[in-house]
């Protein structure tokens, strides 16, 4: 194999696990991962069963949008991959789905309020819908155009903060610094767009939570403090 072996078979398992998570019916979803100091990274070849996938399958495409190897075609939605990997510093893989109750508050045009410690976990605030594309960037380079109007959404929105984002009429892409960090991140993410879902059935009036809560919880997880679950050293010492 080449000198992408690495990012080619950490993207591989995660595109594999994706059938494993329910976030995708069919081939409704794809995974890349990048080596930024190469500039370059692997993703998913478009319409490819997840189950026959191999690390040799992955098509690697540098960061000037061009492939540089693989025989297959790459996912449809490599632009806006390319797009995010070259924007949010600290990423290294992006997750795209059409896990059915994010995408049923992309159609819907909303974002994910945020209601619940749960959601606080995993995303500090609100997960955010774009704005509408429109017909003429449809009409012209539309996968990276998609890449474009979430970089317009997250123009005051660390993405480190929010690991997620919901195209309107589309729907959810999420992402971390591995590859199996971006698929929980997308999993999160249905957790509790299904949450939120139920609880808006319940009282469409449902509250927003505190600040003070969203804080709490978000950076007891990822803050520089926190102390939710095992240090490295803890893990290690067994």
């Amino acid at each position: 194999m080449s000198g992408y072996a690495e990012i080619r078979e950490e993207c591989c398992r995660a595109n594999r696990s994706l059938p494993t998570t329910g976030l995708v019916d069919l081939t409704f979803g794809n995974v890349s991962v990048s080596d930024p100091v190469a500039r370059v990274f692997a993703i998913k070849p478009s319409g490819v069963d997840y189950g026959i996938l191999e690390p040799s399958h992955m098509v690697i495409v540098n960061f000037e949008g061009r492939v540089v190897e693989g025989s297959l075609r790459p996912s449809s939605d490599t632009p806006t991959h390319l797009r995010l990997l070259k924007s949010f510093a600290g990423v290294r893989s992006i997750v795209h789905t059409h896990s059915r109750y994010a995408v049923s508050f992309a159609q819907a045009g909303r974002e994910i309020p945020c209601l619940g410690t749960t959601h606080a976990d995993y995303f500090h605030g609100a997960v955010p819908v774009t704005r509408s594309l429109t017909d003429a960037e449809i009409q012209g380079d539309y996968e990276a155009e998609t890449g474009q109007v979430i970089l317009e959404r997250f123009r005051s929105i660390d993405p480190l903060e929010v690991p997620a984002v919901l195209v309107c009429n589309h729907g959810p892409f999420a992402w971390g610094p591995t590859g199996e960090n971006a698929v929980e991140m997308a999993q999160a993410l249905e957790i509790v767009a299904q949450m939120a879902y139920q609880a808006l059935q319940i009282s469409p009036a449902a509250p927003i939570i505190p600040t003070t809560l969203v804080d709490r919880h978000f950076y007891r997880k990822h803050g520089p403090g926190g102390y939710y679950g095992q240090s490295k050293a803890e893990e290690t010492q067994g």
